[in-house]
């Protein structure tokens, strides 16, 4: 924004130094008068007779008197307002170099903690989050242009081979590219639900955890029966504040990723709700291979599909949990992940419970699609 220039804040600060020690001379060179002029006789105080030999005598001093508080207030506000302001110079430094791209600069000022001392900690804080997120948006771009890719790069090979050998049957040709289309279509709308949970557009609710965890295992048992996996879902009411259609989808995918991240046969599912420490739980537990802390600490991420999880029936986007994940961000949540001692993952969601008077939970529209 083109502003008009002013004066700079140095400059302002030393003339408020200056004129405030100028008020202040001022009132007691008046105090001193007028107590001396109460004193005024004849052949008293160095021969001052009359209150204008007072003055005759008073003027100059009290001029010279002035005029040294004047250079002084000057010179001294203008030495103590840059000591003063010299943090801030730091701080605008820095501010500038982040502006040119930069966000790996930091101020790190040094002393004790004071008002500038917490604005250039909260600076530096405010830097190391947006360079954080940057990364991370630069490598989900990369990513996601990949995997993007990946389904547009079989479609026109398959085109090809059929170019070449138009004599071969269409009926494998267009499964095979239904297939690939489907799947292109369920990465696009992964990322517009990250998209989505990434700018908080939704409404807060009390929605209760139990019901959506009886809706996702209902929703999602004709698939837990060909994976020959059991779900079982239990536990007491959980009133969570967040979103109804977004609390539906973390849960859907939590039990999504369970069913089909888990053993070959005789694989189990269990889902449970409750209260803990003034927090809404859902927890996932699933059997399966046993998974290294490792592997576990990078699941949510984006396009972490974890190879050593996977089915070669059903590979997945690589998008579930990085949803699930900032699902529970955006509601204010924790995820935790943790992999069981005997095989398999336990995911636990933490929610802020809701408050008596913010509504209670209603129906919603059918979960989005499930990725994993």
């Amino acid at each position: 924004m083109d502003r008009e220039p002013g004066l700079s804040v140095r400059l302002k600060l030393t003339l408020s130094y200056a004129g405030f020690l100028m008020l202040a001379g001022a009132v007691v060179l008046t105090v001193g008068y007028f107590s001396l002029s109460r004193g005024v006789h004849p052949g008293v105080i160095f021969m001052v007779r009359s209150h204008a030999d007072l003055v005759h005598y008073f003027a100059p001093t009290a001029a010279i008197v002035m005029a040294f508080l004047l250079v002084f207030g000057l010179a001294g506000g203008w030495i103590l307002a840059g000591r003063m302001l010299a943090p801030l110079d730091r701080i605008t430094d820095a501010t500038r170099i982040a502006a040119s791209g930069s966000l790996s600069h930091r101020i790190a000022m040094e002393g004790r903690q004071d008002e500038f001392r917490e604005l250039a900690d909260s600076f530096d804080a405010m830097l190391a989050r947006v360079e954080a997120q940057v990364a991370e948006q630069q490598r989900f771009a990369a990513n996601a242009s990949h995997e993007l890719r990946t389904p547009l790069a079989i479609t026109q090979t398959l085109l090809d081979v059929a170019r070449e050998n138009p004599d071969r049957g269409a009926g494998e040709l267009v499964e095979r590219l239904r297939l690939v289309n489907a799947r292109a279509i369920d990465l696009t709308e992964a990322l517009l639900l990250l998209s989505r949970v990434d700018q908080q557009s939704f409404t807060r609710e009390s929605v209760d955890l139990s019901l959506l965890a009886e809706e996702a295992t209902e929703t999602l048992l004709p698939l837990a029966e060909t994976h020959g996996v059991i779900l079982e879902t239990s536990g007491e009411t959980a009133t969570a504040s967040g979103s109804y259609p977004l609390l539906l989808q973390l849960t859907t995918n939590l039990v999504h990723n369970a069913i089909v991240h888990n053993l070959p046969e005789h694989g189990t599912v269990c889902v449970t709700t409750g209260v803990r420490s003034s927090r809404a739980v859902l927890t996932v537990r699933n059997t399966g291979e046993k998974l290294s802390a490792q592997l576990v600490s990078i699941l949510a991420e984006p396009f972490q599909r974890g190879t050593q999880r996977i089915h070669s029936t059903h590979a997945g986007v690589g998008l579930g949990l990085a949803i699930v994940k900032r699902i529970v961000q955006a509601q204010d949540g924790i995820l935790t992940l943790t992999p069981q001692a005997t095989g398999g993952l336990c995911a636990t969601v933490q929610l802020p419970v809701a408050r008596l008077d913010s509504g209670s939970a209603t129906p919603s529209q059918s979960p989005n699609p499930r990725w994993t």
